[in-house]
């Protein structure tokens, strides 16, 4: 939206521009031609009237007495010509070409010709067309100006609503907006409060019933674990402690069964993304890895960076130090992290490279399947870091394969967003050095 009213300013700015300076550019050298064009005019008949004095005086009219009426100066005339009434032909000064004339014809039969350059009153008019043009720049800049101000006050309420909905939709805690003070995005924000309100209470109902319906569904289960193997314990028949061990399986495969689907439901009803700063988790890879690639005679490299992204904290952290070590074992060289911007969406993405020889060409379609591995590995490390990147929103990648670069994408926040005033903070990520 920003861009948009942006692009419409500028448009209108430019149509009103043109439509005013082509006009005003035509009209400001059509008066300086005029203007110039009198000015010769005077001039002449002036001349005409001072040579016509002189020559009914009786006096002689002689070149130099013509120098007077030329002038190498900007504007003036540069030649003149004068007819004697006896056929006498007199100049003075250079004919300038292109020029313009103007001539003017005596009672006496005395004719007087000045020549102006055409350059002059060219450059005359060329100075007004370009005051008309700094005029039109100064406009459009200042219009820029009052629309990136304009853009920006009806666009960053609109960045905070959606960051707001990033964190309902999370399952935090529901920030507080000022009042923007336009009223159609003031009742977004309100309807997206009640909404947040309304979402909080029916989540809390619902983990009280995941929370009543594990321990409703556990304590019979447990209690008919308990009586299979007392029954088990006081029978004597082998047929009936085989019965008894199948439906104890069979009681614990539905344990298992029970605990996979609270679970799924409690990281369904809410997930711990929430605002990380990336450079706190960059620190404490750095301070878990670097030693451990320094005795491998290697160099870990991890670029600071600014980037806020929607995450979950010890998720992410799990994900790189799976990347870092994944580089550690497998790859070779300088392995270096990294981090910058992707897309128009303010999406983050974090970057594991090595120099070692890469991904297996075989192995790199099914990288983050589980127990796929090159042999020095459970295979399990990758497929796990995907899940939890997933579960963020997110997604991890093979960017490339030789040399290996890992990518991890996720929903970063616009920079115009002052997380401090708008949104709660994420927890900072504690550093905690592997065992």
């Amino acid at each position: 939206m920003r861009r948009r009213v942006l692009r419409a300013t500028v448009a209108a700015l430019a149509v009103a521009v043109i439509l005013l300076g082509i006009p005003l550019g035509i009209a400001a050298v059509q008066l300086v031609r005029a203007d110039a064009l009198t000015d010769l005019d005077l001039r002449t008949a002036t001349a005409a009237r001072a040579l016509e004095v002189r020559h009914r005086a009786g006096e002689t009219i002689t070149e130099g007495v013509l120098d007077s009426y030329v002038s190498d100066a900007a504007g003036a005339p540069q030649y003149i010509y004068v007819s004697l009434p006896d056929g006498q032909v007199l100049t003075a000064g250079e004919e300038p070409q292109p020029a313009f004339s103007d001539s003017h014809v005596t009672e006496d039969g005395l004719v007087v010709v000045l020549y102006v350059s055409w350059w002059d009153m060219f450059w005359s008019a060329a100075r007004f067309v370009l005051l008309v043009v700094g005029a039109g720049l100064i406009a459009v800049a200042a219009g820029v100006a009052m629309a990136i101000w304009q853009a920006n006050r009806l666009t960053a309420p609109l960045v905070y609503l959606a960051a707001s909905a990033e964190q309902l939709g999370s399952g935090q805690v529901r920030p507080r907006l000022e009042k923007s003070g336009i009223e159609e995005i003031d009742q977004v924000a309100e309807e997206l409060s009640r909404s947040a309100d309304r979402m909080a209470a029916r989540l809390a109902t619902e983990r009280q019933f995941a929370a009543d319906a594990s321990h409703q569904l556990r304590t019979p289960l447990t209690a008919l674990t308990m009586r299979l193997e007392e029954i088990s314990a006081l029978s004597d028949q082998d047929e009936v402690r085989e019965e008894v061990e199948k439906s104890l399986e069979q009681v614990e495969r539905l344990v298992g069964v029970v605990d996979e689907l609270l679970g799924r439901s409690r990281r369904a009803l809410g997930s711990g993304t929430e605002l990380v700063m990336l450079e706190e988790v960059f620190e404490q890879q750095r301070e878990e890895w670097t030693d451990a690639f320094a005795a491998a005679g290697r160099e870990l490299v991890i670029h600071e960076t600014d980037a806020t992204v929607f995450a979950t904290p010890g998720g992410l952290a799990q994900v790189l130090a799976t990347l870092i070590e994944n580089s550690l074992h497998h790859g070779a060289g300088t392995t270096s992290v990294t981090a910058r911007e992707s897309g128009t969406n303010h999406a983050a993405v974090v970057e594991v490279r090595d120099e070692g020889a890469g991904v297996p060409e075989d192995l790199a379609p099914r990288i983050f399947e589980r127990e796929v591995t090159s042999g020095r590995g459970t295979g399990l490390g990758l497929a796990l870091a995907r899940d939890l990147v997933t579960a963020d929103g997110g997604r991890l990648e093979l960017a490339h394969r030789v040399p290996a670069v890992f990518a991890v994408f996720l929903q970063g926040v616009p920079q115009m967003v002052d997380l401090d005033s708008v949104i709660p903070h994420g927890r900072a990520v504690r550093t905690r050095r592997r065992r």
